[in-house]
């Protein structure tokens, strides 16, 4: 057999690997569920323990699914979601929460907990903060600090190392303690382009402990995307993946920046790369992510960034996103009382209740072109945990007008591609406020489980108005993580002459012109709903306000 290369994905979740070979070709894949913890205030926490058990057993199976002789194996590459993990001086995990649970010793992404640092660190103003549209956001790591600092004390100072998840499991697999410029750039206000830290920032926002300590905690050492850390895969992390120690693994990223990596830069059925500045990558997964890539530096407001050489080296990096995606479909379609029964006609059928509702839509509106038109009369703002991008507004909620007492699986439908509307009106803003800065995109290459929706292209596509693509691979994500591997084990220069190689764009589809208007009269009822959202929630904060006055005299007057 010859060369292989295994990429792995750790997801909000699933733990996932993928064998590729040198041509991009998907060998075989495999799969991992990772707990999740939810509780009350926000707080959403994982264990390390448990991803780590799920990376080992989903890399064993793929190369087994794949025939892979472990000799084989060139480089491996990880991804995982931008999530905190918090390791004490023996590397065991601490409790983040009050669960005080060891084995609970990560502050998941989309963890709300540190609302109130995260505004008190965007009131500071402080330079910085240009470097990620403006304001932070509490999906990022140093309000996480915060938060354990000022409420878990005792962990903040028990703490040995506080990793992004990528980092984490690269410093498991190889024992090195380098950190990703990926990483420390897009969540924890590394400041790439000057190759350092600010020990101002952490200073002003109440961090000065991980200045004063050169922030050994938080990486002393930044090395470039697919840099080969340490020695390779130590002997203990070897016998467990089943692969020969010493194995190369390259400086990991964030789990929606490898499927950039695995999508922008591909090849064109003609032969032809595509030139990376023209395509937005917009990986969909339970929250989505919208990346774009310039050569010059742009600032857009709402939009993280621009993080240089964060993505693809030699560029700048634009990253937006919607923090509820998948989540957001699956919690709409299960609001109707239709869902029950549609669930079950799905499993019957062997489909996913999406994949059901899908096939209803293009066949009650006799083709898939047309299947936006359902939706004509009902309007929905998805944003049920806020908008990330590019209101950069944590606090927004979800919208719906134009519902009645329907209870058929017919209102269902409407109701299912009414959320694909709004979800891509959603990334239409996105799309237009980076192109109100100069940066020009052309085509949106889609990755993640939704990407293999051919209604949801279609409707981005009219939606948006730009072009969407496919890529060939199934797993465009996995194959960031191997392409990282594969520069890791010096197969190629670097990640650009990597995805030249390894990524191919498959189908492509236009914007429908006649759908332009049906599309532009639906955006126009989108923005008037975000409005008035924004009206409403100022009307209730003014009121809980007075509410709180009127507490605050009626307690003095009692006392």
């Amino acid at each position: 057999m010859g060369e292989a290369f295994i990429g792995v994905d750790v997801g909000t979740g699933s733990a996932r690997a993928g064998i590729f070979d040198r041509e991009g070709r998907l060998l075989g894949t495999a799969k991992r569920d990772i707990r999740l913890w939810r509780d009350d205030h926000g707080l959403v926490e994982q264990s390390s323990a448990d991803i780590w058990a799920a990376v080992v057993a989903s890399v064993r199976e793929a190369m087994e699914k794949a025939g892979t002789d472990p000799a084989s194996v060139m480089g491996l590459g990880f991804d995982a979601t931008c999530s905190l993990v918090v390791v004490g001086v023996d590397g065991e995990g601490l409790p983040v929460g009050p669960s005080e649970d060891p084995e609970r010793d990560i502050i998941v992404w989309m963890d709300h907990r540190a609302l109130d640092q995260t505004r008190r660190i965007n009131e500071t103003r402080h330079p910085v903060l240009r470097y990620v549209g403006g304001v932070i956001s509490p999906e990022m790591e140093t309000p996480k600090l915060l938060w354990l600092k000022e409420k878990r004390p005792e962990v903040f100072a028990k703490a040995a190392h506080f990793f992004d998840l990528a980092d984490y499991l690269s410093w498991r697999a190889t024992g090195s303690l380098a950190r990703s410029v990926c990483t420390l750039t897009c969540k924890w206000t590394y400041l790439a382009h000057e190759a350092r830290w600010d020990p101002d920032y952490f200073r002003t926002v109440g961090l000065g402990e991980l200045a004063e300590e050169d922030f050994a905690r938080i990486g002393a050492e930044v090395v470039d995307i697919a840099t080969p850390l340490g020695s390779g895969i130590t002997p203990a992390a070897a016998a467990e993946l089943g692969l020969p120690a010493g194995t190369p693994v390259g400086a990991p990223v964030i789990d929606a920046h490898s499927g950039g990596i695995g999508t922008l830069g591909g090849r064109r059925p003609d032969g032809s790369a595509a030139e990376p500045s023209a395509e937005l990558a917009l990986i969909m997964g339970t929250s989505s992510c919208a990346m774009a890539v310039t050569r010059d530096v742009a600032f857009v407001d709402g939009v993280w960034g621009p993080y240089k050489d964060s993505l693809l080296p030699g560029y700048w990096l634009l990253e937006g996103g919607q923090s509820a995606y998948g989540a957001a479909l699956d919690y709409l379609v299960a609001l109707h009382p239709a869902f029950a029964a549609a669930k079950a006609a799905a499993a019957g059928e062997g489909r996913s209740v999406l994949d059901h509702l899908e096939r209803r839509a293009i066949e009650t509106a006799g083709s898939i072109e047309a299947a936006a038109r359902l939706a004509g009369t009902l309007n929905i703002v998805p944003e049920f945990l806020g908008n990330r991008s590019p209101e950069a507004d944590p606090n927004a909620t979800a919208v719906i007008a134009g519902l009645g007492l329907e209870t058929s699986e017919a209102s269902l439908v409407r109701l299912f591609v009414a959320g694909l509307c709004g979800l891509s009106y959603g990334t239409g803003q996105i799309v237009e406020a980076m192109r109100d800065k100069g940066v020009g995109l052309g085509t949106i290459v889609v990755s993640g489980g939704a990407a293999r929706s051919p209604l949801l292209r279609r409707i981005l596509a009219d939606a948006t108005g730009l072009k969407v693509a496919l890529p060939q691979t199934p797993e465009p994500v996995l194959l960031g993580g191997a392409i990282i591997g594969a520069v890791a084990a010096g197969a190629f220069p670097d990640i650009t002459h990597a995805a030249a190689q390894m990524c191919r764009v498959g189908d492509e589809i236009a914007p429908n012109p006649d759908l332009a208007a049906f599309h532009a009269r639906k955006r126009r009822a989108y923005e008037i709903l975000q409005r008035a959202e924004r009206k409403i929630r100022a009307i209730n904060v003014a009121a809980a306000g007075e509410d709180g006055v009127r507490s605050s005299a009626a307690t003095a007057a009692r006392g």
